[in-house]
């Protein structure tokens, strides 16, 4: 039992578990004088010496944190995939009752009603993905960045629009909760990240486009690729790239893709953010390749006062 629990917690124990596993106080007082022991956090020790892995600092943190604790925010995000690579400082929360001593090198959070919050999977406890997303969206300063945690997210298709929505009903607060709510409904039809919603609500919605389809799945020799936002009836395909540069590999990928939609009898448009901040002339020129595929319908101004769409429809370029 004693060597299956050290196995499961990466070498990390309380002193309370290794008083139930039958170790003496003088036993462990004497491993830690040897220094086969080390003390992580008061009371929490672990059994090797040598480097600190990360899972063993991050059990180290729960294990301190005490009864309820679960990592969450960045940490949690780091075991959910939602970043890449090891976030520092480690997060934990604990029940929004209880308070502990400082933990060196990790950041305690409080909440009223945790057990709800927490991923019933793995041993090492942490915070739902939703519940994860929520937290991180609510401690950024710019709505930008929060928006990026959901669509994130769903990108990585590590949750769904529905659950996002469900965790943010069950939320009695939560900051920016409308503008994350329709970030939700939106992610619901496909936009996968903050570029492809602001092309979405700017370009396509805000002068009255014809609704796209998103992440148009497309099969071809070796690879499957997704279509950003795709107008089949008029043969248009619009693809989003936030990146500020493009390196060499993704130039070959972008026109192997480009290539294969002019195969399929389709134009593409490619836009990175300096097109979707400008949206007016984006629409314009979207409107522009949808005509040329056949559509009937009418390009709208959007409510920025100085849309210069007003001038091209007055001049009857759409009519």
């Amino acid at each position: 039992m004693w060597d299956e629990l050290i196995e499961a917690q990466a070498g990390v124990v309380t002193r309370s578990q290794a008083l139930a596993a039958g170790w003496t106080p003088s036993a462990i007082r004497a491993h830690l004088g040897a220094g086969r022991w080390l003390t992580v956090h008061h009371g929490v020790y672990r059994t090797f010496t040598g480097e600190m892995p990360r899972r063993a600092s991050l059990w180290a943190a729960v294990l301190s944190a005490g009864a309820g604790a679960a990592l969450s925010h960045r940490s949690a995000a780091e075991l959910h995939g939602l970043v890449d690579g090891q976030a520092d400082p480690i997060h934990v929360t604990i029940p929004g009752s209880r308070r502990i001593r400082p933990l060196p090198g990790v950041v305690v959070h409080h909440r009223a009603r945790l057990a709800g919050t927490v991923y019933p999977g793995p041993a090492l406890r942490r915070t739902r993905v939703e519940d994860t997303v929520l937290d991180l969206a609510e401690q950024e300063r710019r709505l930008s960045s929060a928006i990026a945690w959901l669509t994130t997210a769903c990108s990585r298709g590590l949750t769904t629009p529905d659950r996002l929505a469900a965790a943010l009903r069950g939320r009695r607060k939560m900051r920016w909760r409308r503008l994350l709510e329709a970030t939700v409904d939106d992610a619901a039809v496909g936009a996968r990240s903050v570029l492809e919603l602001r092309y979405l609500k700017d370009v396509e919605r805000g002068h009255r486009l014809p609704a796209g389809r998103r992440q148009v799945r497309r099969r071809q020799p070796g690879a499957t690729r997704y279509r950003d936002v795709e107008y089949k009836a008029f043969a248009t395909v619009v693809e989003l790239d936030g990146r500020a540069f493009h390196p060499e590999e993704h130039r070959r990928r972008d026109q192997r893709r480009d290539n294969a939609t002019a195969a399929d009898g389709q134009r593409t448009l490619r836009y990175g953010w300096a097109d979707v901040v400008a949206p007016c002339a984006t629409a314009i020129e979207v409107a522009r390749a949808l005509k040329a595929g056949g559509w009937r319908g009418r390009l709208q101004p959007c409510r920025r006062p100085d849309c210069p769409v007003r001038r091209v429809t007055r001049r009857r370029t759409f009519s």
